[in-house]
């Protein structure tokens, strides 16, 4: 009356990975969840530009041609590079916030100093930092990894096989660092007495972003009341056990599902109402890594999301409002990351 034998069922890996974001750092893992790769995006050249406006938001106009031709989306991290400009207005990571096909509205990182107005200046350049992807409606990869634990100590590897990325957590808090969170789901594991990735590559050496660096902003308006935001991206991924064998066939993708949570401090009904209104809302965050103007950033853009609630503490303090959100598909195509980054999430999600 006692059990008689134990036996493993099918194998499979699990884990996380976790660690504070900087520019490029996650990028290949950034891909492999939007299950897209960068492009690298072309600066605009032989412009006409004129600059007006006083701050915090300036118009960046061109005499010609249209910015959404040419594929500048809101949401996008852009710098005037080339042409007879004042020095104020070079080489500035500008935010766009609105856009026509002519005009620009943009704003600038915190602490960085403000344009100048001035213009027309001639052959003039307004460039794309970085990269961009986000989750494409078909023709998607299909990227797994192998990830090694190597104890040196002991002389002893482990190599985990067939590794996807579950679920991806971004937190983005009021101070403090920014932070990534990845779960994997793997096939297998093999084990050895020496190391498999004799030449690993050199860790990055990017800045890590604070969301006190950033810019977050919503309908086009900059939001100054932000106490936090999380960005959660899932996967979905699952395999089915096979008769002869104890290890999955494959690790098959599901659907992409974006969904997070802004709190905000309650100082007017506007956050509140998007939710009662079921009022669908564009949501951009830009961090930089240091308060240098060119500085490294990473940027994340969702262009349709609904809140699902708006509650309140309600304790003898600020009042905080709690509003989690879902991400829906979306009808544009925006997005952003590396060194100086753009990322683009579920045709619903955006990253720089």
């Amino acid at each position: 009356m006692q059990r008689q034998d134990f036996r493993h069922g099918v194998r499979s890996v699990g884990g996380a990975i976790t660690g504070e974001l900087s520019a490029g750092t996650w990028k290949d893992f950034f891909a492999a969840a939007l299950r897209r790769a960068f492009d690298t995006l072309t600066a605009i050249t032989g412009l006409s530009i004129t600059i007006t406006g006083s701050g915090p938001t300036w118009t960046v106009a061109r005499s010609a041609g249209s910015w959404i031709t040419d594929g500048v989306k809101v949401g996008h991290v852009v710098r005037l590079t080339a042409g007879a400009f004042n020095a104020a207005n070079l080489n500035k990571n500008m935010i766009v916030i609105a856009e026509t096909a002519l005009n620009l509205t943009v704003v600038l990182f915190p602490s960085i100093a403000g344009l100048v107005a001035e213009g027309p200046i001639g052959s003039a350049t307004l460039s794309l930092p970085g990269k961009k992807t986000f989750a494409p409606p078909s023709g998607q990869t299909d990227v797994s990894f192998s990830i090694e634990h190597y104890h040196q100590d002991l002389t002893l590897s482990e190599l985990f096989l067939g590794c996807k990325i579950d679920k991806m957590a971004l937190a983005l808090p009021p101070t403090g660092m920014a932070t990534i969170s990845m779960d994997f789901m793997g096939k297998d594991i093999t084990t050895a007495g020496s190391q498999y990735y004799t030449t690993p590559t050199v860790i990055t050496s990017t800045g890590v972003l604070a969301s006190v660096n950033g810019i977050l902003q919503a309908q086009g308006g900059t939001l100054a009341t932000i106490t936090g935001l999380s960005i959660n991206i899932n996967d979905n991924m699952s395999a089915e056990a096979l008769v002869g064998s104890n290890t999955y066939g494959d690790i098959a993708e599901g659907l992409i599902l974006v969904d997070g949570q802004v709190t905000a401090v309650f100082d007017s009904g506007t956050m509140r109402d998007y939710f009662i209104n079921e009022t669908e809302v564009a949501l951009s965050v830009a961090m930089s890594a240091s308060n240098v103007a060119a500085a490294d950033f990473l940027a994340f853009t969702l262009p349709r999301i609904k809140f699902g609630g708006a509650d309140k503490d309600d304790g003898q303090k600020t009042l905080i409002q709690t509003l989690p959100f879902t991400a829906l598909v979306a009808t544009i195509d925006v997005f952003q990351i590396w060194r100086t980054s753009k990322l683009q999430l579920p045709r619903s999600i955006f990253m720089l």
